[in-house]
């Protein structure tokens, strides 16, 4: 061969390399990507399915809950778009199956008392994580923003929320205690917090409540009365342990005002 088809051929050869490579890269690329997306989409249903499965079972509202299936329903769409290697129709089928008995209101979850810091702190976090994950719903243009205000309005009541119940589940041991300074002391910073949602009008109400309760146990106080049934007798008390699973209660309230 002359020097002309050798130095023809090595290019040939060259270009054909190049092309190899850029394809490989590409579809290394390509892979890599699908499995980010992947991994996203299973993180976004995993972290739905856990919000929806630890949240304290009165905090939920039914819009709640059927944004976080909404959640896990995109992320099954897309995830079989996708065809990942999980069990995605089960998740699917679960997720209906859910739907269905919440939009029927057959979905009754168990209410959880906020009796630690530490319990407290951990509801508080779940609450955190789904005020992001609505938010991101909404800046991804997956809810409107009349429904992203509305729900991002009521969880930050909930962050609050989840404070005072610690405080108010404190106060009532202070007074099996007899400890009526340190329940009017707990009582007040339930009050406190609740009142960092004044736009809400279940937290106005509630706060009011304490108000009540605070001068009931200033009059004890006050009077040296005994106190061993005090807390049974506190209509607050009874109120309190149905503040948001109680139908009445959520009916007096309008998030989008």
């Amino acid at each position: 061969m002359d020097t002309i088809t050798i130095v023809l051929l090595l290019a040939a050869i060259v270009t054909v390399s190049i092309v190899i490579i850029i394809f490989s890269q590409m579809r290394e690329r390509a892979r890599i990507e699908r499995v980010r997306k992947i991994t996203a989409q299973e993180d976004g249903y995993k972290r739905a399915h856990r919000l929806l499965s630890e949240i304290p079972g009165q905090y939920f509202t039914a819009d709640l809950k059927l944004l976080l299936i909404k959640r896990m329903e995109e992320a099954c769409a897309e995830l079989t778009r996708l065809k990942a290697d999980l069990p995605v129709s089960n998740w699917q089928e679960s997720a209906l199956e859910l739907k269905t008995e919440i939009m029927e209101k057959r979905d009754a979850r168990t209410p959880v008392k906020i009796d630690s810091p530490e319990k407290s702190t951990y509801v508080k976090e779940l609450l955190q994580n789904l005020f992001k994950m609505v938010e991101a719903m909404h800046k991804s243009g997956r809810i409107d923003t009349a429904t992203a205000k509305k729900n991002l309005k009521y969880v930050l009541f909930l962050v609050h929320k989840t404070h005072a119940d610690l405080h108010v589940f404190q106060a009532r041991d202070y007074v099996r205690q007899n400890e009526i300074r340190k329940a009017i002391h707990a009582y007040h910073l339930a009050s406190t917090e609740l009142g960092k949602s004044r736009d809400n009008p279940l937290a106005m109400k509630a706060v009011k409540s304490f108000r009540t309760r605070i001068k009931e146990l200033e009059v004890m106080d006050t009077e040296g009365k005994d106190t061993a049934n005090a807390e049974s007798q506190s209509k607050l008390d009874r109120e309190w342990d149905t503040f948001l699973h109680d139908d009445e209660w959520k009916k007096k309230a309008d998030y989008d005002d």
